[in-house]
């Protein structure tokens, strides 16, 4: 397999200024590629030795250690979950848990974590998982039922006033405001998409309860994630509850195909489109869903609305200060998390029922198969993105 060809088919087609961004950051670290790549994990997930007989559920896709955060929800609460669902799917639950796993042996390096380290948060999230699953009882993540590193997320996103947030997305100008254009988080529009999404509101808010809070006042194009940039995306600011401090930002982004589809021989439903996929399994796998979330169509193209999720509303997991139980209490919440995802979306359109996900926990021998499988991939991630930093040095992916 050549890495740089399938790394450029696969992002063929995308913003060009974004998708450099992405391949200047895939070539800095391996955790940053395996984020980046999740098409080539599982391009090559059918060699990793996975165990074989895994209960299939619903996953997210992409499951890595950033693909948690807190958000608010649709009630205005604060939760920790899972949070990205671009590539999710009905799969054998070990495709979720190994590509966690690889993401903790991957990025060890750069949270300053010993591979023994590494292996044991492994073996304390697989234990995790597995007391939650052998429950059978899916719970959630909130303030009052959140500790460590966990619970500090939550406060600060509780207690964040929000002319605080939105100065840091945004200039104001009198009573007004506009977005930070600055190649940071956004990049500006041009007028055709200026007017593309324009039209797309105004036609949003009038099939809406309260149209003058969806008023389109300014709109960009979003830099956030890894594996997503390039893809057609977008940050809007509107009226919301009033202007300048009661302003809200809302995320707009195309969504396409899942990666894991094409190696999967498991029958998948039929969607109405892939947008509808995304929303359908993360209002299964969530214990509350995102504010706005919901799938829409621009142009010919399905896009997942939802309001704003900034990056950084996530666990700093390099600050973890050499205390290595409270990267392990965070590990612990997130394999939770991903046990009642799988639990709240069983039986759904071919997905495992609880009773057979709480008999999977209760064996023993796949746990030590997927942390071998884990190392592999690993491994394999490695070697490919040291493959890939030097085709990146040497100008193969100069011209997108």
């Amino acid at each position: 397999m050549d890495i740089v060809d399938t790394i450029r088919a696969f992002n063929a087609g995308r913003d060009p200024e974004r998708l450099a961004r992405k391949y200047a950051a895939m070539s800095a670290s391996p955790f940053v590629f395996l984020r980046g790549t999740c098409h080539l994990f599982y391009d090559r997930v059918a060699a990793i030795g996975l165990p074989r007989r895994a209960p299939v559920t619903w996953v997210c896709g992409d499951l890595h250690f950033e693909n948690f955060g807190s958000f608010k929800g649709d009630n205005r609460l604060v939760y920790f979950d899972m949070n990205d669902f671009d590539e999710a799917a009905l799969a054998p639950c070990t495709w979720e848990l190994v590509r966690f796993l690889a993401s903790v042996l991957v990025g060890a390096a750069g949270l300053g974590l010993q591979r023994a380290e590494a292996v044991a948060l492994c073996r304390c999230f697989l234990d995790a998982y597995v007391a939650a699953l052998a429950d059978g009882k899916a719970r959630w993540v909130e303030r009052e039922t959140a500790d460590g590193m966990v619970r500090q997320l939550l406060d600060s996103l509780q207690d964040r006033p929000r002319p605080a947030y939105l100065d840091t997305r945004t200039e104001r100008r009198g009573n007004k405001r506009q977005l930070r254009t600055d190649g940071r988080k956004a990049l500006p529009v041009t007028a055709a998409q200026r007017e593309t999404v324009a039209a797309f509101m105004r036609d949003f808010a009038a099939a809406q309860p309260e149209p003058k809070f969806y008023k389109l006042l300014d709109v960009a194009r979003r830099i956030a994630g890894t594996g997503s940039l390039g893809v057609d995306r977008y940050v809007i600011l509107v009226e919301g509850k009033g202007s300048p401090d009661r302003n809200y930002l809302i995320d707009l982004k195309q969504a396409l195909p899942s990666s894991l589809v094409p190696h999967l021989k498991i029958k998948q439903p039929h969607w109405a489109s892939e947008a509808a996929r995304v929303v359908a399994v993360q209002r299964r796998m969530q214990a509350v869903s995102m504010a706005f979330l919901q799938a829409v169509t621009l142009g010919k193209s399905s896009y997942i609305l939802r309001g704003l999720q900034p990056s950084e509303d996530r666990v700093a997991l390099d600050r973890w200060d050499g205390k290595l139980r409270r990267t392990a209490g965070v590990m612990r919440t997130m394999a939770e998390v991903v046990a009642w995802g799988q639990l709240r979306s069983g039986g759904r359109q071919g997905s495992a029922t609880s009773d057979e996900l709480i008999d999977f926990a209760r064996r023993e021998k796949w746990r030590l198969r997927l942390l071998d499988a884990a190392e592999h991939a690993a491994a394999q991630v490695e070697q490919d993105w040291r493959v890939y930093a030097q085709a990146y040095r040497d100008g193969a992916c100069a011209n997108i």
